[in-house]
């Protein structure tokens, strides 16, 4: 069985703004929000409601155009650069994220936003339902950021955002804070939360006094952003999109993956396994053959997050070193992704 086998089935009925969701047309909220607005009709009839249930045999079309057949569900990362507005039109006609993106890239919408000036790592989705699982903070998913800020901060003073801060009305919940080095007038943090509030890390950073100057997000969840240069976009192999996901949650989202490949394996004592294959001359010293005598291949996929026993460190373009073992378990520990180990995968080929 290949990875383009898709062997899972369509819920029986779910409700119609998720349908549209998962479909890649847009996400869940601006669903209701076109049926609000009179352009969504289920066999015929323009919907008032959200609340409407449909099946596989429904026929639906938005602005009176039949919705696109669910695609199996993708992700991809993208290394945002600044100067981008995370939307698909922008009144004040700035440059968005999605004009800038590779033609060949199908139908996608945003997990979440980055604001204008923020970079790094933007997840990608054809699959509506998918983009709105991984951005509630109940998922739980932490959301690792490399700041550059003018002013002084203690390393104490950060240690108190541990159990969430108030702002003007505005509750934020717990981050995580590490002061990494202090350069000139400015200073680089690693900081790591668990939800997305407008420009969270900005007006907490102003309550100690700090300015933020850059503010790159360098992971999501179990997602790195490592070495995908600025504009590249690098897709998730359904394999590692199924293990990260975790069966819960592609239950509970309607997530649409391929089936895993499963390979055979060779009875025991027979075939070249018992005569020491991938060998040389059944040496039995592993990892020394050539190509196709046992040497492990080389596979492209997605950057998932692994820990690293070096610390950050900025070099002399001023350019954010890459994350240490901080930036891939948080200072506590714990996995960036609750309940699951991050695994390691390969740099694979950016576009």
């Amino acid at each position: 069985m290949s990875d383009k086998a898709d062997t899972t089935t369509l819920p029986s009925s779910e409700r119609i703004a998720k349908r549209i969701a998962r479909s890649g047309l847009c996400s869940r909220r601006d669903a209701e929000r076109l049926i609000a607005e009179g352009r969504v009709a289920l066999n015929g009839k323009v919907l008032d409601t959200p609340a409407v249930s449909v099946g596989p045999g429904d026929a639906i079309t938005v602005n009176g155009k039949p919705l696109a057949e669910t695609e199996p569900t993708r992700l991809w990362l993208y290394h945002k650069p600044a100067g981008l507005v995370t939307t698909n039109r922008d009144p004040q006609r700035r440059p968005t994220v999605f004009e800038k993106l590779p033609r060949d890239l199908p139908r996608v919408v945003s997990v979440g936003r980055l604001d204008i000036n923020t970079e790094g790592l933007l997840l990608l989705t054809n699959d509506g339902g998918l983009a709105r699982a991984l951005e509630l903070p109940s998922t739980g998913w932490l959301r690792r950021y490399r700041v550059r800020a003018h002013g002084t901060v203690t390393q104490t003073q950060l240690d108190a955002l541990k159990t969430g801060v108030a702002i003007d009305g505005v509750r934020y919940g717990p981050i995580e804070a590490a002061l990494d080095r202090a350069q000139g007038g400015n200073v680089w943090l690693t900081m790591a939360l668990r939800e997305g509030k407008n420009r969270e890390i900005k007006n907490v950073l102003e309550s100690l006094g700090l300015r933020v100057n850059r503010l790159i997000r360098v992971s999501f969840g179990p997602f790195m952003l490592r070495e995908l240069a600025v504009g590249g976009v690098e897709e998730v192999k359904p394999r590692v999109l199924r293990d990260q996901l975790g069966a819960r949650m592609i239950r509970e989202a309607g997530i649409r993956l391929p089936e895993p490949t499963r390979t055979a394996a060779a009875p025991r004592g027979s075939g070249s396994a018992a005569a020491g294959e991938g060998k040389p001359g059944g040496s039995g010293k592993a990892g020394q053959g050539k190509p196709g005598q046992g040497k492990p291949v080389r596979r492209k996929g997605a950057h998932v997050a692994s820990a690293s026993k070096r610390p950050p460190a900025d070099d002399r373009r001023g350019r954010p070193g890459k994350p240490g073992k901080a930036a891939a378990t948080g200072r506590s520990g714990k996995a960036d992704r609750p309940g699951g180990r991050p695994a390691r995968t390969p740099r694979g080929r950016q576009r």
